[in-house]
């Protein structure tokens, strides 16, 4: 069986209350059930913080025991470095997801320390982006 981990930055724990007009009225949650009820035949993991070094230690943790990480480091994305020094030091592939587009919103959120190391970015497609990040694990 794979062996999948989502793993959310800050504010994640948010969604459905948090800007709806952007990131819509559904909880992760309630998405997180949807996926592993459709790909029941992978193990889904789920972690999210709002704290920088866990999501390292998180990372650190999983990224030589598991088949795919799908990472939304969410505000870091686009300041952490050291997030991005973790994607590149792990051996498990890391799918880079945001829920907006961020290249249409505010110029300092079109930069990522992500993207460079991940084998993947998905954007813009609200909480599908999630999905459609497990299906390129599939």
């Amino acid at each position: 069986m794979k062996k999948l981990i989502i793993i959310n930055g800050p504010n994640i724990n948010l969604l459905g209350k948090r800007e709806p007009e952007i990131y819509g009225n559904q909880t992760f949650e309630d998405c997180l059930e949807v996926l592993k009820a459709k790909y029941n035949t992978i193990s889904i993991e789920y972690f999210q913080s709002n704290i920088e070094g866990e999501l390292i230690d998180k990372l650190q943790e999983v990224g030589f025991s598991h088949d795919g990480i799908i990472l939304n480091a969410a505000a870091y994305t686009h300041t952490s470095v050291g997030i991005g020094d973790a994607v590149k030091a792990i051996e498990t592939p890391v799918i880079e997801v945001h829920i907006s587009n961020t290249f249409a919103r505010e110029a300092f959120r079109h930069q990522s320390y992500i993207s460079a190391g991940a084998k993947g970015v998905i954007l813009g497609f609200g909480l599908q982006s999630y999905d459609l990040a497990v299906q390129s694990f599939i």
